[in-house]
This record gives structure tokens, sequence and C-alpha cells, in this order.
């Protein structure tokens, strides 16, 4: 390389990069470039908050947000509050009226009520015996070979009516 030619390519390594003066600035975000921010209304926040309280799915809700609906978090980042409460809200209208009618001697509110909120349950005692109400019958089957079940499990098998409710054949 000759000396002017090295001198060239020094200088273009050594160029600072950037836009040339003058020249806007490109690539990145851009002033007042794409969608303005998200910014809820009071009916909207409304409608989150009766929407949660009834139930219906945050999936669902941030459909019927707005025309177009907004994504689920947007719904999450500009709502949370608003779901929370909603859902608190009618968890305590339903509370009300389940207990207010528990007090005024509603059979079916009054055990639901204990179930859920004292703990209380129905126990059934449930008893298996052997022939004739005695023992149960067991066999210790951890010394019997793999061949030796197979060939059982065939034999049960081949013995037993055909029931498709039944366990399936090991083969």
């Amino acid at each position: 390389m000759t000396d002017e030619t090295e001198k060239q390519t020094a200088e273009k390594v050594r160029k600072p990069r950037g836009p040339k003066p003058g020249a806007g600035v490109s690539g990145g975000a851009q002033p007042g470039a794409g969608r303005p921010p998200f910014v809820p209304t009071a009916e909207q926040r409304a409608l989150v908050r009766e929407l949660s309280g009834l139930g219906i799915p945050q999936t669902q809700i941030k459909l019927l947000v707005r025309p177009g609906g907004i994504a689920l978090e947007t719904l999450l980042e500009h709502f949370r509050e608003d779901l929370d409460i909603g859902k608190a809200e009618a968890n305590t209208k339903m509370a009300r009226s389940l207990f207010s009618k528990g007090m005024k001697g509603d059979v079916a509110s009054m055990i639901w009520w204990t179930k859920t909120q004292m703990r209380w349950s129905e126990t059934q005692k449930l008893e298996v015996t052997g022939a004739n109400g005695g023992p149960m019958q067991t066999v210790d089957l951890s010394k019997v070979s793999t061949e030796a079940l197979l060939e059982l499990s065939k034999a049960i098998a081949d013995a037993a009516p055909e029931d498709h409710d039944r366990a399936p054949r090991l083969n």
C-alpha cells in the first residue's frame, strides 16, 4: 500500500459514526411516532369492574373495553385494581345475600355456609369385608415371577365375561 492509500484508510476508520450534520435521527423510537399511550376512561373502568364482578374471564373483558379490544397485558397494567375490586364487590354482595337467606331459615343456604365457611362436611363410612362378612382374603404376589403374573392375568381375562368396563388385559 502507498502512504496515500494508508492515510485514506485511516481517515475512514477514524470517522465518527452517526447522522450527518443537518440530518434527522435514524433508527429507534421517533418522537410522536406509533400509537398514543392507552389512557383508560371512567366508563371503561366501570365496565371492567362490572364484568369482573360478573365473573367474565379477563380474556373476554379485554375484547369489550373498546372497539377492537386491548391486549391482556394492557388490561392488567391499567385495570388491575378495577378487576380486583369488581370481584371483591360481587363476592361481598353474594355473601350478604347468602347469609341473609340462611339467617331467615333457608336450609340449603345454611348447609352451604356450614360446609364452606365452617369446614363442616358429611362423612360416609364404607366397610369392605370378605365372604359372609369375614375378613378379606389377600395373596402376596411380590415373590411371583413376571411370567407367572402374565399367565395369571391371561387366565383371569379369558374366564371373565366380555365387559368393556374391566381392566385391560396385560400382555
